[in-house]
């Protein structure tokens, strides 16, 4: 069983468009899917459950569809509290937090505070997140350190470099799941997802259940990791 699974969750506006609907709904359908896979990562024994949520280049997306994730995460927010400590989930979050609208801000440092003693599944949500800016953070990290001598430059080496990610205290991905048939990493985990095995299904993410995370763990178990030996 994979420690940790990450999951690019695309297809929800093809979703919508297919029935005629506005994107909003493919988005809410999507949420649902949120709901019922951490679920059931949680009853297969998944440790890590990283959700790409949002990313840097979502910006661009029209205003109206932006507030409307944004009015959708704090409505999943509100309602999932309680559930997530009431199955010892921890919320976890990694991106440019801080560029979020302040009332997102404040709910996931609400949720997060509330839920960080839980020992079960850590739900991990990517927002505002992309993986070469996590990599340029990190490295802007590193050279303050090394300029105030904190660390020295020959200390560098790839192990420090990973302290410095986002993801510091959470091992990289062993499984990386693609929803909606597109073959992109779209600039997910660049850096953490180096040996995770990818696994792309043609199901869009609204469409996207239990028996099909199943599918891609068995497909998971079947492989045969060398890591380059």
């Amino acid at each position: 069983m994979p420690h940790h699974v990450a999951i690019i969750m695309d297809g929800n506006g093809r979703w919508a468009t297919q029935r005629g609907l506005p994107k909003i709904a493919g988005h809410r359908q999507g949420v649902k899917t949120v709901q019922d896979v951490t679920k059931a990562a949680m009853e297969m024994g998944i440790k890590v459950l990283t959700l790409y949520a949002f990313s840097t280049e979502n910006w661009k997306r029209p205003r109206r569809e932006v507030d409307a994730l944004f009015g959708l995460l704090e409505i999943y927010l509100e309602r999932e509290a309680d559930k997530l400590n009431k199955n010892n989930i921890r919320l976890s979050v990694i991106g440019r937090i801080k560029e979020l609208p302040a009332l997102v801000q404040e709910k996931l440092r609400r949720v997060s505070e509330s839920t960080k003693n839980n020992t079960g599944l850590i739900l991990n949500l990517a927002l505002n997140y992309g993986g070469r800016a996590e990599i340029v953070d990190a490295s802007r990290k590193i050279a303050q350190d090394v300029s105030g001598e904190r660390i020295a430059i020959d200390d560098i080496d790839e192990a420090m470099f990973s302290r410095y990610l986002y993801t510091e205290n959470i091992p990289d991905p062993d499984l990386l799941i693609r929803t909606s048939g597109e073959f992109r990493i779209s600039n997910f985990l660049l850096w953490q997802i180096c040996y995770a095995e990818l696994y792309v299904t043609t199901k869009l993410w609204p469409d996207f259940n239990k028996d099909d995370l199943k599918r891609a763990l068995m497909e998971y178990r079947r492989r045969n990791r060398r890591f380059g030996g």
